[in-house]
């Protein structure tokens, strides 16, 4: 399972999607995990990506999810057997502590054009079956690096038109709209963090039709008027190498001001329609 850690950090350095995007530096131990994983693969894994923060140039250490995408040889089916070996290399790694927080869907050729498929997928250590979203598919796109294989480009099928501002619409309308509703959730550190990046981030791609990255759409909630102690909260749980807890009279507060926010910025999307249960 050993790989080696410089040809590994060239792999990362320089194979994108995009040959003219700078490639952003990645920390030596994760460059480690990425290597025992890819090595550990069997050769059925035709296709390897990488997207998320770790694409984007925003990745943190120890704090960002290693998302990763996996492609299927052709007439390959994840079957009982097949599923308990990729399981299996999961659980060999898990032994690194960064392990926690390596995902992988595994996507076989049959299905690359349908993002309504749920697939095999290793995250929370656990394996269970979700889908390769649009949100996921345009990040690979734009911005994917290749761990093994071909560039994403040459594998997946574009979008279609308006495939993205659909699937980002009903994520805001059907969870994150309800989620707001539920006080209870909004006391813990990653439900303000998510909730609020979430927002400025579907806002910029409505808007712009461009990806950003959870740094960017710090910037964003400032122009869209969210409250700037929550801001700085967040900023801090992704950024600061020690940031302090949240205490009680501000965890609480800081929650209702979270998702007051975002079922605000929700209801204020454009067309999500009439008829939806955001405007009635």
């Amino acid at each position: 399972m050993g790989f080696r850690t410089d040809f590994v950090g060239a792999i990362l350095a320089s194979m994108t999607s995009d040959p003219t995007r700078p490639a952003t530096p990645v920390a030596p131990a994760t460059e480690r995990l990425l290597g025992r994983f890819t090595a550990a693969l069997p050769p059925y894994v035709t296709d390897l990506w990488a997207h998320g923060s770790l694409a984007m140039g925003d990745y943190q250490e120890g704090r960002s999810d290693l998302d990763l995408v996996a492609v299927l040889a052709p007439g390959t089916a994840p079957d009982a057997r097949r599923r308990e070996e990729l399981v299996s290399v999961h659980r060999v790694v898990a032994r690194d502590a960064l392990a926690r927080n390596l995902h992988c869907t595994y996507l076989p050729a049959a299905s690359l054009g349908d993002a309504s498929l749920d697939h095999l997928t290793w995250a929370h250590g656990e394996a269970f079956e979700r889908p390769v979203t649009p949100v996921t598919r345009r990040e690979l796109l734009d911005a994917g690096r290749v761990l093994r294989g071909r560039p994403p480009k040459a594998v997946l099928p574009l979008l279609r038109e308006g495939e993205l501002a659909a699937f980002v619409r009903a994520d805001l309308r059907t969870y994150w709209y309800e989620r707001a509703a539920e006080p209870e959730l909004w006391s813990e550190d990653i439900w303000v963090t998510l909730g609020v990046l979430t927002m400025a981030r579907a806002t910029v791609l409505l808007r712009e039709d461009r990806l950003i990255t959870k740094g960017e759409a710090l910037a964003e909630l400032a122009r869209m008027g969210a409250p700037s102690d929550v801001v700085e909260d967040v900023r801090a749980l992704r950024y600061d190498p020690d940031p302090a807890p949240a205490r009680e009279p501000w965890r609480t507060r800081r929650g209702e001001l979270a998702r007051a926010f975002v079922r605000a910025a929700v209801e204020r999307t454009p067309g999500l329609g009439e008829a939806d249960p955001v405007r009635s």
